[in-house]
Formats: C-alpha cells, sequence, structure tokens
C-alpha cells in the first residue's frame, strides 16, 4: 500500500510570502495637497492681510514740490489653528512574540497597522475639511448635470459633447481674476479620473502624444495645472464584523485650488496643514513608539499624529461635484 499525500507531507504556513491588503502609501495625497506648517504650540494665531488693500492702485501723478498720495492697510491676527492629537495603539505580548511563526512579526504587523489606520485618519479629516460642497467661497459649487447644465452646472465628464477643458480652465480663469493667483492643482476622485482618460475632448487635445496611454501629467498638461493627484484611497465603512463596504474614500468629485510649494510669509494658499511637531519630537508626520508595560507583560506599539487642517484662501478653490453622471 501506497503512502497518501497527507502521509508524506504535513501542510504548514509557508514562510515567504504572506497576504495582507495593505494600501499603497503614495495613494494618501492628505500630506501633499497642501504645505505643511511646522509648528511649535499646539494652538495660536497667524496674520492674514486683508486683500482689498492689495489688489488697487492709488498711485497719483505727483505735481511739484506736493506730497505723494498715501496708501494704508490693515492686518487680521483672530485667525487660529488647534492641533489635535489622534493615537491608536496595538499590544504586542511576550507570548505571542515568542510563539510566532517565522512568516509573522508582531512587532511589525503592529507598526504596520497603527501607521496606516492613522493614515487613513488623516485622510478622511482631509475629505471632510477640503473635499465637499460649502467649504469654498471665492466661486459656486460647480456641478455636473446629465444634460443642458445651467448657472454654475457643467455636462458630466462622462457624457459625449462634455467639455472638462472648458469648465476647469473656466474656472481657472474666474480663480485667478479674484485672487490674482492661478490655480495649480488638481484633485480627482479615481472614476472621475478615469471618466477624463477616457473623455474624447482630453483625447483629442493630447493625441499627439506619444504615448502607449494617457497618463495624469498628460492630463495636468491639457488642463493646464503643474499636478494632478488622483487618490485610491479607499475605506471599509462597516462596523466590525459586518459584511465589508468598501467604497473610495474621493468620491465623485474634483477640487481645483492653488497651493504654493512651501509655506511663507505673504504666501497665500488654498488650505495648510499645521503640524505639531513641538510635541512629535520634531516629526512632521507620524510618530511611532514602542514602549514595555510591566503591568500587562507585553510592548504597546503606539502611533501618533498632532494636526489641524484649515482653509486659508476660500477664494483659491473651486469645488466641482457630481462629475460622473
Amino acid at each position: 500500500m501506497q503512502p497518501t499525500l497527507s502521509d508524506v507531507h504535513v501542510n504548514v504556513p509557508l514562510t515567504q510570502i504572506s497576504i495582507a491588503y495593505r494600501q499603497d502609501a503614495t495613494q494618501f495625497i492628505a500630506a501633499r495637497a497642501f504645505p505643511i506648517v511646522p509648528v511649535a504650540k499646539q494652538s495660536d494665531r497667524y496674520y492674514s492681510y486683508t486683500k482689498d488693500y492689495w489688489f488697487r492702485s492709488e498711485a497719483q501723478e505727483r505735481l511739484p514740490a506736493a506730497e505723494s498720495e498715501g496708501r494704508e492697510y490693515t492686518v487680521n491676527n483672530t485667525n487660529t489653528y488647534n492641533a489635535r492629537i489622534y493615537a491608536v495603539h496595538v499590544m504586542v505580548d511576550a507570548a505571542t512574540r515568542a510563539n510566532s511563526d517565522s512568516a509573522l512579526s508582531p512587532d511589525r504587523d503592529a507598526t504596520n497597522l497603527v501607521t496606516d489606520d492613522l493614515l487613513l485618519k488623516r485622510e478622511k479629516i482631509f475629505v471632510n475639511k477640503f473635499f465637499g460642497t460649502g467649504l469654498w467661497g471665492g466661486a459656486a459649487d460647480q456641478t455636473g448635470a446629465a444634460s443642458s447644465p445651467g448657472s454654475n452646472q457643467f455636462l458630466g465628464w462622462d457624457l459625449a459633447g462634455s467639455t472638462p477643458i472648458e469648465d476647469v480652465m473656466g474656472q481657472i480663469l474666474n480663480v485667478a481674476e479674484l485672487t490674482g493667483r492661478r490655480p495649480n492643482k488638481l484633485i480627482l476622485g479615481p472614476r472621475v479620473a478615469n471618466a477624463l482618460v477616457n473623455n474624447p475632448e482630453i483625447i483629442d487635445r493630447v493625441k499627439h502624444v506619444e504615448k502607449a496611454f494617457l497618463d495624469y501629467g498628460a492630463l495636468a498638461a491639457a488642463f493646464g495645472v503643474d499636478e494632478i493627484l488622483v487618490p485610491f484611497v479607499t475605506q471599509n465603512t462597516a462596523p466590525e464584523g459586518a459584511a465589508l463596504n468598501m467604497n473610495f474614500m474621493y468620491g465623485n468629485s474634483a477640487l481645483l485650488l492653488y497651493a504654493p510649494s512651501a509655506p511663507g510669509l505673504l504666501t497665500p494658499s488654498a488650505g495648510y496643514t499645521f503640524s505639531w511637531q513641538g510635541y512629535l519630537n520634531g516629526q512632521a508626520d507620524i510618530a511611532v513608539y514602542k514602549f514595555w508595560m510591566q503591568e500587562k507583560k507585553a510592548d504597546r506599539v503606539e502611533g501618533e499624529m498632532a494636526f489641524d487642517m484649515k482653509v486659508i484662501g476660500s477664494d483659491l478653490g473651486v469645488f466641482f461635484t457630481n462629475c460622473v453622471v
């Protein structure tokens, strides 16, 4: 009698692979859309200059022996930020660590889990703060329509005859006229980006680009912006134990904005992220610590962030909603 397969081999976990659905960290854009302002204190004020004074010329021809025309301006020092602390931890006990198979690493897994959790939390806050209707005041929110668009509407970008280039460039002109700054970034929900790379107007504009497919760099050139961000960030909105309910965090919308490459004095921006580095020991992003807790006979792997996100110049952003109808 020949031995069976189960006689000659006992299944054990493989040591060269394991499966974990981790999101690509490069898809998180909350730290890339707006400049990060490092701050030493949890809350403070910052100055803003009244825009009205900087967009009028009152210079007059100077007559002989006459005074020059006088000017005034005002400064607002009531603007504030308040960096909140966000934290999460995983416990790694000594017994679990000692008993783990070689393909597993409880310390590594705990570090990855708290990091991913915090990245997702920050992205959710970014969406709530910036990626929605009623947040941008320079121009009215623009809404996609299935047909015959009216005031503050556009034909959905997945429809024949739609004109996304004109729609976006028209708002670029509006913002530039209101602020003197030309929007330079466009954030697209994944389904919106997919519609745009297949839009006939876009394809016709870049048809001479020698590429096998239309990438986001070519798309940015078509719209006349420096950068297009497409965050393929997804989340499970179901409670623990229930069936998964996976959805893109950035929905059927787009945000056109102006942001400088770095924060600075006399520098406008649609938004800023104030990072409390005084609390995070100089780290601008996420701080992860591991420390032994004697009463639990375990290490705590803990991650923290401390920040505030604020719309700084509401007239430097335009929100497009219902882009794909």
